[in-house]
């Protein structure tokens, strides 16, 4: 399979196609506080020594305006 095809799929495809495979996950994020927003897509799919790497983001961010206590709450 061409990695290059499951670029923008949603993750939860894409990791499913990719089951086979041992996977590193990585999450792109913004760098400043933000909750991700719609769908969690594939962005980049690589290969090197027999592991894929997937790197993985939302749609959209929503910037918070402060930082969030430990806990989330």
């Amino acid at each position: 399979m061409d990695p290059s095809a499951l670029v923008l799929l949603p993750e939860p495809e894409a990791r499913a196609l990719l089951r086979e495979r041992p996977i590193v996950w990585r999450l792109l994020r913004p760098p400043y506080p933000a909750l991700g927003e719609g769908v969690l897509r594939a962005l980049r799919v690589s290969e090197r020594e027999g592991i894929t790497e997937l790197t993985v983001g939302y749609e959209r961010y929503a910037r918070l305006e402060h930082d969030m206590p430990a806990g989330g709450s």
